[in-house]
């Protein structure tokens, strides 16, 4: 199916320059709230604690919770309302983990309940310290990896440089796997070797992979940018729609590059490199609209009637599939047009 006529060709490649400039307003946005709010906000999965949902019988203030909780004993509740209006709903974060077991979750309802408000414990998830460290760091991780496995894939399928690209990502992976037994922070780990890799994809000529990573990371920096701005917890769904949004603009990218390299195959009409990507970018047009459209409809409607468990998930992966599709158009496909001038 085709909405967009044969022949159109709206100028992306003309707007790159200020396409290159809107992202890198967004990168640096990103990058200066992650370091205002000191890194992303850790959800219990990942900070460690209790993390508990109750629900009340009758209408209740945030207020008058926190002085139930504080009065009965426990230390710097984090409380927030949870659900739809007029459930009475609240997410519960306890901070401290050290004396957290079975017994104290048996003494939860007494602590909570008031005087004729009785309260109804929906929910409980409990992580020690050394189970959350261990989480945020595996979740970097995966992250990592799934990047350098995807410049394996371009690179092979692109510029059939299977050989070189996996002795690359391995020689990587390697590097942050000897460094991390040395107890170096995995995040510096892991930015040093994107950096790195991004370097060696430059002198080694992997076009495809650079185009193609370099939009990735565009895509999950701006996304946990967005979560640190609307100050939403870090949690391992949000990882695992982080990773989805990987592969569906991984997806997207991968489209857009099998259409330059058929038309640099079969040019015939003397175009520019330019013109041919801008081109091919227009050819894949309806496609990457009515993929991206439908799944913003599901993602939409999750969203709005999913409830509270799966809010921030749905609100990751809008902004993700948003972000991803602008990437693949405005970011991954001019990146190959570097290597005219190298």
């Amino acid at each position: 199916m085709e909405f967009i006529k044969p022949g159109t060709n709206i100028n992306f490649i003309g707007q790159r320059k200020t396409a290159f400039f809107f992202s890198l307003f967004l990168i640096i946005a990103s990058i200066l709230t992650l370091i205002a709010h000191k890194g992303p906000k850790y959800g219990v999965d990942f900070a460690g604690g209790t993390q508990f949902i109750v629900e009340y019988e009758s209408s209740i203030t945030t207020a008058d919770v926190r002085k139930k909780l504080t009065d009965s004993g426990l230390k710097s509740p984090v409380i927030q309302k949870f659900g739809e209006e007029g459930q009475n709903q609240f997410q519960i974060r306890l901070l401290d983990s050290e004396d957290l077991d079975n017994s104290f979750v048996k003494k939860l309802s007494p602590l909570i309940s008031l005087t004729n408000n009785k309260a109804q414990i929906l929910s409980v998830d409990m992580v020690g310290p050394q189970v959350s460290h261990e989480l945020r760091s595996k979740a970097l991780l995966a992250i990592f990896y799934s990047l350098l496995f995807i410049t394996i894939y371009i690179s092979g399928r692109f510029e059939m440089k299977w050989g070189e690209s996996a002795v690359i990502a391995g020689s990587l992976m390697g590097a942050v796997y000897l460094l991390s037994l040395l107890n170096i922070s995995i995040p510096y780990l892991i930015l040093f070797a994107l950096a790195g890799s991004l370097v060696i994809f430059w002198y080694r000529d992997l076009r495809f992979a650079m185009g193609a990573i370099c939009a990735l990371i565009h895509d999950v920096v701006i996304t946990v940018g967005l979560f640190s701005i609307l100050d939403i917890e870090f949690n391992l769904p949000i990882i695992a729609a982080l990773l989805t949004i990987i592969g569906y603009s991984l997806n997207d990218t991968i489209i857009v590059f099998d259409r330059i390299r058929e038309n640099i195959k079969s040019e015939k009409d003397h175009l520019s490199l330019a013109q041919l990507i801008n081109k091919s970018i227009n050819e894949t047009l309806s496609r990457t609209i009515l993929t991206s459209g439908t799944t913003l409809l599901v993602l939409i409607s999750l969203f709005v009637l999913g409830g509270g468990i799966i809010h921030d998930f749905s609100l990751a992966m809008i902004a993700g599939i948003l972000i991803g599709t602008y990437s693949s158009i405005f970011i991954a496909s001019p990146i190959l047009l570097a290597w005219k001038s190298k």
